[in-house]
């Protein structure tokens, strides 16, 4: 079956983009943490992490620059980048993403 964010790709379930190229989409999460709260997600479905394979490393570099990119375009000067890996780490999706954080102060440690 596929992932919610599967189907967000395929145009299925409408998504509040704010970021998209050929690998990866990015877009506003629908039950945010935080004022400004943004997933990127790569086109490729990977499902987490520890999944990447063998060449996979430009693809996740990407995604960490467009998360960069994203901040910077909603006006963030301090953010948190969160990627969850697994069930035990909070990932309820599986299919990789980045979550973008903001326009709050955030506690340390988190969770």
């Amino acid at each position: 079956m596929a992932t919610i964010f599967k189907r967000i790709l395929d145009g299925e379930i409408p998504a509040d983009v704010v970021y998209e190229d050929d690998d990866c989409l990015a877009f506003r999460d629908i039950n945010p943490a935080a004022p400004t709260h943004i997933l990127v997600i790569p086109r490729k479905e990977i499902a987490r992490v520890d999944a990447a394979e063998d060449g996979d490393e430009a693809l996740l570099g990407h995604l960490l620059r467009v998360a960069g990119l994203v901040a910077r375009q909603e006006g963030l000067s301090g953010f948190r980048l969160v990627i969850n890996n697994g069930a035990s780490a909070g990932q309820t999706v599986f299919h990789l993403h980045v979550h973008v954080i903001g326009g709050r102060s955030l506690a340390w440690p988190p969770g």
